[in-house]
């Protein structure tokens, strides 16, 4: 495949949609502001194409071809060449603004940039841009590597060509593209958060142990993991990012974070990640 595949932000999500563009055959540029982020990062790549070895789904020729086609770089000049650029950095839109400033200075006219956004406005990322009709969202779910899905955002400005280019690379990487329009949250988080906050309400309102509200939703609605759970393994500053966003925008109260995920927010009790969130790990 002559395509180059740009990936900036080389953490769980950008390492994870590099890992599947150079596994469905692509050339990937993997960008962080660090090395340690990109070794960090290519670590983890290595980590999970070694577990589909030891389980015989991948062979170790394959591996290494896979991570030979990845390429790290701390220089954002090097996306130059690349035909699609998927950003996956922090959840900031000032961050992510800027960055799609200098993507739209360093890319090709014909280059896409796409977003990793998981509650930000693709209308607001394209308009920071000279090419809005070629930004569009790519919201891929966690483990990227194992989720199927890739939540395809089409900003006010998305092109039709866009649209379709995006959904063919999605499937090129064995993923499905289902499309929505711009509106905070999407679909997948504007649903998904506020049973998160609710669980989190049920548990600051002493309303059951944060053991009994996981078992309720796993066994009653047979989810396959609790809503603490979950929010445990997304990251508790995650899910009050998209909140915080779902409410400013939308202006419901319904969106309002529980004030028990924003008081272990600032105690550093962010899930898996740190250690510690509604459970200890």
């Amino acid at each position: 495949m002559a395509e180059i595949i740009g990936v900036v932000g080389a953490g769980t999500m950008g390492n994870g949609i590099a890992q599947v563009a150079a596994r469905a055959g692509y050339d990937v540029v993997l960008r962080d502001v660090s090395d340690e982020f990109l070794e960090r990062g290519m670590l983890a790549i290595d980590r999970s194409l070694q577990r589909d070895v030891d389980k015989e789904r991948l062979g170790a020729g394959e591996k290494r071809s896979i991570i030979g086609r990845i390429r790290t770089t701390t220089e954002l000049a090097e996306m130059a060449g690349a035909g699609f650029v998927v950003e996956a950095i922090t959840e900031s839109l000032e961050a992510k603004r800027e960055l799609f400033r200098a993507l739209d200075e360093v890319c090709a006219p014909g280059a896409i940039l796409a977003s990793n956004t998981s509650s930000i406005s693709i209308t607001k990322l394209g308009a920071a841009t000279r090419r809005p009709d070629k930004v569009i969202g790519m919201h891929f779910m966690n483990p990227v590597p194992v989720m199927k899905l890739v939540e395809v955002i089409r900003g006010i400005a998305t092109s039709d060509e866009t649209w379709a280019r995006t959904r063919e690379l999605t499937g090129q990487m064995g993923k499905t593209a289902l499309e929505c329009n711009d509106s905070p949250g999407f679909v997948s988080n504007r649903v998904l958060m506020p049973m998160i906050n609710e669980a989190i309400f049920a548990l600051y309102e002493g309303v059951a142990t944060p053991e009994s509200i996981d078992g309720i939703m796993k066994l009653g609605m047979n989810h396959p993991m609790g809503p603490l759970t979950l929010a445990d393994f997304i990251g508790l500053d995650v899910c009050l990012a998209i909140l915080n966003v779902l409410h400013t925008e939308l202006g419901d109260p319904k969106y309002r974070p529980c004030p028990l995920l924003k008081k272990y927010v600032d105690a550093g009790w962010l899930g898996r990640k740190s250690g510690r969130g509604f459970y200890q790990y």
